[in-house]
This record gives structure tokens, C-alpha cells and sequence, in this order.
């Protein structure tokens, strides 16, 4: 039987896991993703061994961390991208909500790749969306008919390593969101070379998002 008290340590337990999770993005982005567990519990104002009770290791702290962050920043985005009357805006929602997230939490994601916390689980929701709005653009004649899936994931790895040549907090990125977008339209189009696959650890989510 569920009682009061279990109802509060429930509770107190899942405002433990949000405040970990949240200073663990705020502690990356502050030292970088080789930051101690201790500083994160001590940022959440809990002690480290709280901290191991929620996530008894680094890569499920920042898997839990990284689907916070999903959850509130992509996963809005994927909804509104996914109604927009206009696939084509809706690409440009969902790649800015990507490359926002990306810059902000660069070193979260970084944390997240060296633990192996990122896998096709995490990534699949957005490249499914990704897919399904190129073929809404396509069917409109909006975008290119040559683009196939494969290609969707590769504009996400370009992108997010643009983040890598500019200042954190620059909003840089959005001109190569732009040209993105652009070369996506089928007017003036160049023939394509034809694409290549994934390798395989790509295939299996091994990418910033």
C-alpha cells in the first residue's frame, strides 16, 4: 500500500534526480566534459553519495542528462517541425532547435560520446523526423529529389562541427543552417554523385545528435 511517506520520498527523490541532472549540463558546460562528479553533487547542493544512488556511473548520469535536455529543447521541436504546413520550415525549426541544443550543451555531448552514452535510441526520434519532413519537401517539390536519407544525418555532422570553430555563445552557426537550406532546393541543382553509406558506428547513433 502506498503510503504518505513513500509518496514523499518519491518525490524527494525525483527533485534529487532534477537538480543532479541539471547542475551535471550546468557543471560540463562550465568545466568542460572531463568534469568531476563530485563538483556536479556538490553544485545540486547533494551529497556524491545520492549522486551514485540516481546514477551510479558517469554515462548514466549524462544519458539521463542528455534526455533532459532532448526532452525539453527536441522533442517540442520535432512537434512543431512535424505540423508545420511548410516541410521546408519545418526542417529549418527542427535543425535550429538541433544546433541550439548542440552549442549550448557541447560539452554534455561530448561527455555523452566518450561514455557511449549517445546510441540509436537517443538519435533516432530526430532522424526519423528529419526523413519524413525531406520527403514532405519533396513530394511538394520543395526540396531536391536526390537527397536521400543517409545525407540527412551527414548534414547534422557538418553542422554541429561548425560549432567547434566559433565561440560558444555565437549564433554563428545559423549562416550554415541557411546554406543548408538552401542547397536543398531543386532549382539550379547540380547532379549528385552517388552517395555512399554510413559506417557502421554511425549507423548506430554514433553521432552528436
Amino acid at each position: 500500500m502506498t503510503t504518505d511517506a513513500s509518496r514523499r520520498l518519491r518525490a524527494d527523490a525525483a527533485r534529487n534526480s532534477e537538480k543532479i541532472l541539471r547542475a551535471a549540463r550546468e557543471i560540463y558546460a562550465e568545466q568542460g566534459p572531463d568534469a568531476m562528479l563530485e563538483d556536479i553533487a556538490r553544485h545540486a547542493g547533494v551529497g556524491i553519495a545520492t549522486l551514485y544512488r540516481r546514477f551510479p556511473n558517469k554515462g548514466e548520469l549524462v544519458r539521463a542528462a542528455l534526455d533532459q535536455a532532448i526532452a525539453e529543447e527536441i522533442s517540442p521541436a520535432i512537434e512543431q517541425a512535424l505540423n508545420d504546413d511548410d516541410p521546408k520550415h519545418g526542417l529549418a525549426i527542427l535543425l535550429e532547435a538541433a544546433l541550439c541544443l548542440a552549442a549550448r550543451e557541447r560539452n554534455t555531448l561530448a561527455a555523452a560520446r566518450r561514455t557511449g552514452a549517445i546510441s540509436a535510441e537517443v538519435t533516432a526520434p530526430f532522424h526519423e523526423s528529419l526523413a519524413l519532413l525531406t520527403r514532405r519537401g519533396q513530394q511538394a517539390g520543395l526540396i531536391r529529389a536526390d537527397i536521400v536519407p543517409d545525407d540527412l544525418i551527414r548534414w547534422m555532422a557538418m553542422l554541429v562541427s561548425v560549432l567547434w570553430t566559433m565561440d560558444a555563445r555565437s549564433d554563428g552557426w545559423r549562416r550554415y543552417v541557411v546554406l543548408v537550406l538552401d542547397a536543398l532546393s531543386p532549382e539550379g541543382a547540380s547532379l549528385l554523385p552517388p552517395p555512399v553509406p554510413l559506417l557502421e558506428a554511425q549507423q548506430e547513433g554514433d553521432w552528436p545528435l
